[in-house]
């Protein structure tokens, strides 16, 4: 006698504590924040409804709208830099004459190991005007004759916050296109190199076009990661006029600083809504035609 197991009641369950732990841990807690932000509500009151009061204060935040804009310009400050490093790096460390290269992947990784916190803290006593070890160093070496208040400045706390971001995670980009230079076929090269094409040709006209899903990661990636900066500029401080203060910053400050977490609930629906936003920006300008 035969008998069939019924093999996909088992599949569900093996499935069921993902899913049980999603609605549990993620699903549950946005539904809450969606319910909080049509509330006002300062954490020991009851919640008391208030519709859509909470959104129209945030459209007419200007304090809103300009962490949206200092975000941006960190952002775009520390993408720059952080994609032509990697990407530069990527196509160094993946030639075979290299020595060494696996250790050099290594050290420009390890940054990317080291938390946010740590990071802030570490630049943030390295620009402090008083004991910060640049200004010791360009003293010493003559380029400047008074210590420099870093922080005082807010292009310079931007270029500062930038700068972490960008050590941090160039590392990561750059393993995340050494990958795509060795998922792309060596007879392509070989084929190249038999038509006579030079090393900028190949990369201009092969590496570049093959890499581009690559490149669409880690733009994305980016673009999520970097509108949601909090732990570095944190640590390093609002800078002159908020100049460095960030949308997680201000959802921070409003939510757990001032216990107002109806308003911050409203705060974090809209710092989705900017990134999505931006997520789809992204993605629709590096489509191209199949």
């Amino acid at each position: 006698m035969n008998t069939k197991i019924n093999k996909s009641f088992y599949g569900y369950i093996f499935i069921a504590p993902f899913f049980i732990g999603f609605l549990l841990i993620g699903l549950a807690p946005i539904l809450y924040t969606f319910y909080l932000s049509l509330t006002k509500w300062d954490g020991f009151s009851d919640p008391v409804y208030v519709g859509a009061a909470n959104y129209t204060r945030l459209i007419h935040d200007s304090f809103f709208f300009q962490t949206i804009g200092s975000t941006l310009i960190i952002w775009i400050m520390s993408i720059v830099p952080q994609i032509l490093l990697a990407l530069g790096l990527a196509l160094i460390l993946n030639e075979r004459f290299i020595r060494g290269k696996h250790f050099f992947r290594a050290v420009f990784y390890f940054p990317h190991i080291v938390t946010p916190v740590t990071l802030g803290v570490l630049f943030s006593l390295m620009f402090d005007w008083q004991t910060g070890s640049i200004n010791k160093v360009l003293m010493n070496i003559g380029l400047v004759n008074d210590p420099v208040n870093w922080f005082n400045n807010p292009w310079w706390s931007r270029i500062i916050v930038a700068g972490v971001i960008c050590w941090q995670y160039f590392g990561f980009n750059l393993i995340i296109f050494i990958a795509g230079l060795q998922g792309i076929s060596k007879e392509v090269y070989e084929a190249a190199e038999v038509d006579g094409a030079t090393k900028p040709i190949i990369i201009r006209r092969i590496i570049l076009p093959l890499l581009r899903p690559v490149m669409l990661f880690t733009f994305i990636t980016s673009v999520i990661g970097g509108l949601q900066l909090f732990d570095a500029p944190l640590m390093l401080g609002d800078g002159p006029g908020n100049s460095t203060r960030t949308m997680i910053m201000y959802l921070y400050e409003t939510a757990f600083k001032n216990f107002d977490y109806s308003y911050g609930s409203a705060v974090a629906y809209g710092i989705f809504v900017v990134v999505m936003f931006f997520t789809a920006i992204t993605t629709l300008a590096t489509r191209t035609k199949e």
